[in-house]
């Protein structure tokens, strides 16, 4: 019987998903009895013929599973084909272990978050930290986004940031353990008992805010969720969707973003709160547009992002939320 199941959602990237499932069989000798669970979400591209040869050449059908989806669902869907077989029994491990297939666990990554998690009773989610190709830690330990926090965060005034560092969504890179609100999606282990009480991920969001909803529901069960930095993981961020790079010109944001959004404050806030947290980001990112103007800085932001904003903005929208999945 396996202790750990190991979910990794693949889609057009065989190349890495294979990387990732070796670097967690290169450290098995420090896991419990295993088993990753590989979702291939409707990829157009051979990622399903790749994966499979490599299970297959390397006798590997008892420590990895591909699991097909008929849809490209997004992040909570995939997860959710496996998170399923634990809630109903299928399979009964005493972890999972959410990881992107994007990402390379140095040695050790799973027994420190299992070790954590065995140590601390109250504690149900434990979160890696993560590292870029140039070994540079990657913010991986967050606050709730509020709509106090949009206008701080749009602002991008020094200042304020100084006189409200508790409002702001990111925090500070340590090597301490520390309570957080949620962590990063790319490695995580959360306790089988969490995971049977709370549900399923809402598979309404395609891509971004899925995680941080579900640690939501997690954080209001009264359940622990902590960062624990000794948990050294690889990532490749973005991937998949091709536009995280913060030294760079950022891509027009895909309205799929803005939908998982507007649903993430309207589920967690309330129609005010999505209402405040619209009406402040569209001030506070108006202002710093402004003020960047003056100041002759390099620009950096999403094109057109303001129009999107608004045009996705519950001012725009409404408050109902849609009960089918968003996708580009």
């Amino acid at each position: 019987m396996i202790e750990l199941a190991i979910a990794t959602i693949n889609y057009r990237t065989p190349e890495l998903t294979i990387s990732c499932i070796n670097s967690v069989l290169d450290d098995q000798q420090n896991l419990p009895e295993f088993k990753i669970y590989v979702v291939d979400n409707a990829s157009p591209d051979d990622s399903i013929k790749l994966i499979t040869d490599y299970i297959n050449e390397n006798d590997l059908s008892e420590k990895v599973e591909l699991i097909q989806s008929e849809v490209n669902g997004g992040f909570a869907y995939g997860n959710n084909l496996v998170m399923r077989k634990v809630i109903e029994n299928i399979i009964d491990p005493k972890y999972l272990w959410v990881l992107n297939p994007d990402t390379l666990v140095r040695p050790n990554a799973g027994k420190h978050l299992i070790k954590f998690l065995q140590d601390n009773p109250k504690a149900a989610v434990a979160g890696s930290a993560l590292e870029n190709d140039a070994h540079e830690r990657q913010t991986s330990a967050f606050r709730f986004p509020s709509p106090s926090s949009e206008l701080i965060s749009h602002l991008r005034l020094g200042i304020v940031d100084q006189l409200f560092p508790h409002k702001l969504v990111p925090m500070k890179i340590t090597d301490q353990n520390v309570k957080v609100d949620w962590v990063s999606g790319a490695s995580f282990i959360i306790k089988t008992e969490c995971l049977r009480s709370i549900g399923l991920m809402d598979e309404v969001y395609f891509l971004y805010y899925e995680e941080v909803d579900y640690f939501q529901s997690i954080n209001r069960a009264a359940y622990e969720i902590w960062h624990v930095p000794e948990s050294l993981v690889f990532h490749v961020m973005g991937a998949s969707t091709g536009f995280v790079d913060h030294t760079k010109k950022s891509k027009r944001r895909p309205n799929y973003w803005f939908e998982s959004r507007r649903r993430y404050f309207i589920k967690n806030y309330g129609k005010a709160g999505a209402l405040a947290a619209d009406v402040f980001a569209i001030f506070a990112y108006a202002s710093w547009r402004f003020r960047r103007l003056l100041q002759r800085k390099r620009d950096l932001d999403p094109p057109q992002f303001l129009k999107d904003l608004i045009k996705n903005s519950v001012l725009s929208k409404g408050f109902n939320l849609k009960n089918t999945r968003t996708a580009p």
